[in-house]
């Protein structure tokens, strides 16, 4: 089947990074990079342009910035594609889409991601992998790429082949070092008693976790014998583990657990925090 990676492009600096972004993974990976802008008018102006010519529609933002990728990257076949519709739903069902990438503001350089109601949308419905690059307010184009590990976090009781399969690829691809890191807190039982219980039984967590972790691990070493790999296993909070991690990663990988059901869009509240927390790109990934 016919893959491409795409970018969502709306004219913004944010949009103009996760274009960048998606050039270069696109360019690693071999596969076309398409650039989709989804213009979303009023319903009445959305009824008028439907039938319309389409030099009635505006300038392409998709066009002009496909013209400065490839001067920057001029073997990678750049596609570009202006729509209306409406935003989350177009690029959550983009026609052969192997990755997407979206572009958010930064609340600082320690604060995080800015996520807008179309983010959240499309991260929690998009069938395939999303990635929100973050671009920093600064003068040069590419400044704002990341450097750096790449960081996957793992729930040792529910592993996620999509996600290590992800996090493994971009590694390998990149040729950086590929951190696990699962964090573990104590039952319930346990939480307030200071006495040499707890103690006894953090210990033993502590080592059947890291064995578990360890023994997932192992398979995913054996097909990616050229990625170093890290494992950190601790007791502590998933979210905030993984924020703190963030800030010397390129890529902070976490999984999304897909619903069937009809009940609304749901992403979970350790991925909740990452992406609101992130200093760094962040790829959410849908896994059964």
């Amino acid at each position: 089947m016919f893959r491409t990676v795409i970018a969502g492009i709306d004219g913004s600096r944010e949009s103009l990074a996760a274009a960048e972004w998606a050039a270069g993974e696109a360019s690693r990976r071999r596969l076309p990079l398409r650039l989709l802008h989804v213009w979303d008018p009023s319903p009445g102006v959305r009824a008028t342009l439907a039938g319309a010519k389409r030099s009635l529609w505006p300038d392409g933002e998709a066009q002009s910035a496909a013209g400065a990728l490839r001067i920057r990257h001029p073997d990678l076949d750049v596609a570009t594609d202006d729509v209306l519709g409406r935003p989350a739903e177009i690029l959550c069902t983009a026609k052969d889409q192997e990755l997407l990438v979206l572009g958010s503001r930064g609340l600082g350089r320690l604060a995080g991601f800015l996520l807008g109601s179309v983010s959240l949308a499309v991260m929690a419905r998009s069938t395939t992998p999303v990635v929100l690059v973050r671009a920093e307010d600064t003068s040069s184009a590419r400044e704002w790429l990341p450097s750096g590990d790449v960081v996957v976090g793992l729930d040792t009781a529910q592993p996620s082949d999509a996600v290590l399969e992800f996090a493994f690829a971009h590694a390998e691809r990149h040729g950086v070092t590929l951190r696990a890191l699962h964090s573990w807190q104590l039952p319930p039982l346990y939480g307030g008693d200071p006495t040499g219980a707890r103690l006894s039984a953090q210990s033993e967590l502590a080592t059947v976790r890291g064995e578990v972790l360890a023994e997932i691990l192992a398979p995913w070493r054996e097909k990616f014998p050229t990625v170093a790999v890290t494992e950190r296993c601790r007791l502590g909070h998933p979210a905030r583990d993984l924020v703190e991690a963030s800030r010397d990663a390129a890529l902070l990988v976490v999984g999304r657990m897909e619903h069937r059901a009809n009940v609304g869009a749901h992403i979970g509240s350790v991925t909740h925090a990452v992406l609101h927390h992130s200093v760094t790109a962040v790829a959410v990934v849908p896994h059964a």
